[in-house]
């Protein structure tokens, strides 16, 4: 029912609905409490009541949606806390309660909701007291948005436990005390803002050392020192920095006053002496490090990525199977962009504002295990969020024309294609890819490293992919891998000190299968030699 003129309140008749698994009133006018009958609908997996004019409070029986994945709530007039029972929620990926009018404090039963994966916003409400350092709990967060709101205390260490965090919004609170130094730990930040506070001290230099971060703003705060130089510091157009009036030098750009030089002294220049001639005797074994260094140099390079917070397709976006054949020009020859054991793989652009270019696998349905490879992928690909993970928009289930099922999984596409086809391009393929010397390999080979990691360690589920070779490696217009086409992998929990798993038998294509124990290592070493040495 969303983006209608529906007005009046929502009955608490909505209950019967109690095999409801989508509830999407989104931009209404709609007006009065939210029923507490709503807790009725236990196989809710979205409930969006966003953009009305709901008022109240929020109904604590919510805590009942215990498979509710999505809550949108925000920009509407409700009131009270909220409700310490919505941690019982244990499978929410995005919870939105931004532009209400919520007070009290925030619950570290909801920050410790450790599934939130793709975005907690708590944005433009009273909100006062500290943040809890259970907040740390959500490493998967890929966006925390608690801007606006009265919070008080120093920005909590804990935060820097975060994983895959792109988007961190801390402004118009009431915030004291220096950015912490653990902050530096947040590699894959994008943007950052710590606005309208009362932060104090020197700017961080790590801040500089974020090659992703392409926004931040600092302004309304009463920082002081030297402005750093470089990374996003660069960029004077990235950096808000006004309403600090202690601060000096920086990017030309920034138009701050030149720092005051130290006064010449002889302990001062001994020390400075002291640090020149040390700096000799480094140059010496920095050259002997000098691979080690490109190494680096390029892993920290190849982390840049585009603006996450303007995607240009929403993920998750409903699609039809009509959508698919007209996005595909009818799954045409001419659109197929590769095969695989359980389907076809075809360019195509989705209709809509956004006009996307995207890439859209459908299963064979007839081949046996391709339902299952389905299932195994949204599984794999639903709670987990990773730069070097091929981002799964959105995914249809369905009949075609004539009746028969239908599944499809639509991917981002990639501009440059698989890896495979950099190393062993086709004889007859034109243009032909251009080499990848040794420092590109390099570059990939951490790539995938970084997301094995992920998967193996930090997505809250161990997951091993199965299948790792160089044509399930997708490289983005800048040459970044992206791991993909999760249909063969599988999920590990441990057993006192083995490892039991919900499959067994070798999994997966010939010469790329890391078998017993060593799956992890194994595994990884074999793609290694394929990347460097093919």
């Amino acid at each position: 029912m969303q983006n209608n003129y529906i007005s009046g309140t929502i009955s608490s008749d909505i209950g019967n609905l109690v095999n409801l698994a989508v509830l999407n009133m989104y931009g209404n006018s709609l007006y009065g409490s939210i029923p507490p009958s709503i807790g009725m609908l236990r196989k809710l997996h979205l409930l969006s009541l966003g953009r009305n004019k709901l008022s109240g409070e929020i109904p604590s029986s919510i805590s009942y949606l215990t498979r509710l994945n999505k809550l949108y709530l925000y920009s509407n007039e409700l009131s009270g806390n909220i409700p310490v029972s919505l941690g019982k929620c244990r499978n929410l990926i995005l919870l939105d309660l931004g532009c209400n009018k919520l007070t009290g404090s925030i619950p570290k039963e909801v920050v410790s909701i450790s599934g939130l994966s793709i975005s907690l916003n708590l944005a433009s409400n009273p909100l006062s007291g500290l943040i809890p350092s259970e907040i740390g709990s959500l490493k998967n967060l890929n966006i925390l948005d608690i801007s606006m709101n009265k919070l008080v205390g120093t920005i909590p260490s804990t935060v820097s436990e975060f994983q895959v965090l792109e988007g961190l919004y801390l402004g118009g609170n009431l915030f004291q005390g220096s950015i912490p130094s653990s902050l530096a730990s947040l590699r894959g930040i994008q943007k950052l803002d710590f606005s309208k506070n009362n932060l104090s001290g020197k700017i961080p230099d790590f801040l500089q050392d974020f090659h992703g971060l392409h926004y931040l703003n600092l302004s309304f705060n009463n920082f002081e020192g030297e402005v750093p130089l470089l990374g996003v510091f660069a960029n004077a157009s990235a950096v808000s920095i006004i309403g600090n009036i202690k601060l000096c030098g920086g990017n030309p750009g920034m138009h701050l006053p030149a720092c005051p030089s130290e006064p010449f002294n002889k302990k001062h220049h001994s020390r400075t002496v002291i640090v020149i001639c040390g700096s000799t005797i480094l140059f010496i074994f920095v050259t002997l490090l000098f691979c080690f260094l490109v190494v680096r140099c390029r892993q920290k390079g190849s982390r840049k990525r585009s603006h996450v917070t303007s995607p240009t397709i929403e993920q998750n976006v409903k699609v039809t199977y009509g959508d698919l054949v007209r996005a595909t020009d009818g799954f045409s020859e001419g659109n197929m962009i590769g095969t695989g054991s359980f389907g076809t793989v075809y360019k195509g652009l989705l209709d809509g504002e956004s006009r996307k270019v995207v890439a859209v696998k459908v299963l064979n349905l007839q081949i046996q295990g391709a339902s299952r490879t389905f299932i195994a992928e949204c599984d794999a690909m639903k709670n987990i969020r990773h730069r070097n993970l091929l981002k799964i928009l959105t995914v249809c289930s369905s009949v075609d024309f004539k009746g028969n099922d239908f599944k499809a999984v639509v991917f981002e596409f990639m501009e440059n294609g698989s890896l495979d086809y950099w190393l062993h391009p086709k004889a007859n393929v034109q243009p032909k890819p251009k080499k990848l010397d040794l420092t590109a390999r390099l570059d990939i080979a951490i790539d995938v490293a970084y997301a094995l990691d992920y998967l193996h360690h930090q997505s809250g589920k161990q997951i091993v992919h199965c299948d790792l070779k160089p044509s399930n490696i997708l490289l983005d217009d800048s040459i970044t891998a992206h791991v993909g086409d999760f249909g063969l992998a599988k999920f590990l929990k441990k057993v006192t000190s083995q490892y039991s798993t919900s499959s067994a038998g070798l999994r997966g294509t010939v010469g790329y299968i890391a078998p017993g124990k060593n799956l992890y290592f194994l595994d990884f070493v074999t793609f290694i030699y394929v990347v460097l040495f093919s």
